[in-house]
C-alpha cells in the first residue's frame, strides 16, 4: 500500500464499509527528537461515516506505508477456520447489527465445537465448558448474555428489541475474548515453549 491521496483500505476501521472511499485531509512530515529519522504522515477521511485514518511513511511522501492507524481488524489466523470466519463476517457486519450478532454467536457456537462440546443447546454447552473450566464462570455468564440476544434474532420473538450496533459491538468483542483465551493465547504459550526450548547438542 502506497501513501497516496487515496488510501486503499478494504474496509473503514471505524464503519467497516467495503473498499471506502478515503480521501487525503492533511499532509505533515514529522522528526524525532534527533532530527535523525523523518516520518511522513497523511491523515484521510472516510466518505461514508467521517470516521479518521492516519497513516505513516518512513521512506517518503508517496512511499510504502509502514502503519495505518487505527489498523484495519482481522482475526487471528490461530482461531479454527469456522469460527474465524463467522467472527470475520461478524466483524465486517457491524452495520447491519442483528447479523452482526448472529455471526457473532456462531462464532461462539463454532469454537466450542471445536473443543467438543456438540451435544445440546448452546447454553448447556456454554455452562458445561466453564463447569470444566475451559472458560471461566464470569466468561460463561457474558456468553449466555450474546448468546440470548442472538437467540433471540434467530426466533423473531415478538418482544425482543432488535440489536443495535452497540449491542453488535459487545457480542463481536465478547467473541473476541473468548477466541482469544481458548486459541489464540494457547497457542502463542506453545509457540513461546517452542522457540525457548533449546537446541539439542
Amino acid at each position: 500500500m502506497q501513501l497516496e491521496i487515496n488510501l486503499k483500505l478494504n474496509r473503514c476501521p471505524f464503519c467497516a464499509i467495503a473498499k471506502p472511499l478515503m480521501k487525503m485531509e492533511v499532509d505533515t512530515v514529522t522528526n524525532d527528537c534527533n532530527k535523525s529519522r523523518q516520518q511522513f504522515w497523511k491523515i484521510y477521511k472516510c466518505s461514508n461515516c467521517g470516521g479518521l485514518v492516519s497513516a505513516v511513511s518512513y521512506s517518503g511522501r508517496t512511499e510504502h506505508v509502514a502503519a495505518v492507524y487505527p489498523p484495519e481488524e482481522s482475526t487471528s489466523e490461530d482461531l479454527p477456520a469456522k469460527a474465524r470466519s463467522f467472527l470475520q463476517q461478524a466483524m465486517e457486519s457491524i452495520h447491519a447489527p442483528a447479523g452482526a450478532v448472529m455471526l457473532a454467536a456462531s462464532s461462539i457456537d463454532a469454537m466450542l465445537k471445536e473443543k467438543g462440546y456438540k451435544d445440546g443447546t448452546l447454553n448447556s454447552r456454554i455452562i458445561q465448558a466453564a463447569k470444566d473450566h475451559v472458560i471461566t464462570e464470569d466468561m460463561a455468564k457474558w456468553a449466555h448474555q450474546v448468546r440470548l440476544e442472538a437467540n433471540d434474532q434467530r426466533h423473531s420473538d415478538e418482544g425482543a428489541e432488535l440489536p443495535t450496533e452497540a449491542d453488535a459491538k459487545r457480542s463481536i468483542e465478547f467473541a473476541k475474548a473468548m477466541g482469544q483465551f481458548m486459541f489464540v493465547l494457547p497457542a502463542m504459550v506453545t509457540r513461546g515453549l517452542k522457540e525457548s526450548t533449546p537446541a539439542a547438542k
